[in-house]
């Protein structure tokens, strides 16, 4: 899959899961949980020291979906990187921008998406070939940024994480954005780890950001 038609099938997803847990086991669960809610575009944390396996677990066991789109996220250099890509990562999510990931992730042409905030740090993200930069943290900014950082930058693309709600989700698609990343509003595991909350939550957010006003 090339690089264009992978954001593509982000873009179409709307919804991208930032996802994380205590074991492989769980982390799966959640995953499948969120597939089963119609959120198909999941981004495997390397915080958890079985990521890439989890990735390739995940990757092979839906590889017949081609709807559902494995990627990694927190991920801080190119070994890492490299890694992921092996595992079956379709794209790359770090915090910040790191030119040497940039460099592998265009060797295999997957596309990378590094956290940005300033128009500086876009500008380099731009250079270095990504088609689309995470606006990180955009609770820091809010949905305004987006018209704010396009009147200069009109062709760069958009995903916000950190901040981003159900109640607040259509203003950053009213502003442009590419696509959200979701973390705890999206994925987190209740004490009584009922999986089929998550599956219920998934659906809201996808009825949510398919509702035209």
């Amino acid at each position: 899959m090339l690089k264009n038609n992978i954001l593509q099938s982000i873009k179409q997803s709307k919804v991208v899961a930032v996802v994380s847990g205590k074991s492989f086991d769980e982390v799966c669960k959640i995953i499948d949980s969120l597939i089963a809610g119609g959120v198909v575009a999941i981004e495997v944390t390397f915080r958890m020291d079985e990521a890439d396996k989890i990735i390739k677990a995940v990757s092979q066991k839906y590889a017949d979906k081609k709807e559902v789109i494995i990627g990694a996220g927190t991920v801080l250099d190119e070994v890492t990187a490299r890694i992921a890509i092996l595992a079956g990562a379709k794209y790359i999510v770090s915090p910040g921008f790191d030119n040497a990931i940039a460099e592998i992730c265009n060797l295999y042409e997957i596309p990378y998406l590094p956290g940005c905030l300033t128009i500086t740090e876009i500008m380099k993200a731009l250079k270095a070939g990504c088609q689309v930069v995470k606006l990180f943290p955009a609770s820091a900014v809010g949905p305004e940024y987006i018209k704010a950082v396009k009147a200069p930058l009109p062709q760069v693309e958009i995903m916000p994480t950190g901040g981003v709600s159900l109640e607040n989700v259509n203003l950053w698609f009213k502003a442009g954005v590419f696509a959200v990343g979701v973390g705890g509003n999206l994925v987190t595991l209740d004490e009584n780890k009922d999986y089929s909350k998550i599956t219920q939550t998934a659906k809201s957010w996808i009825s949510t950001v398919n509702t035209k006003d």
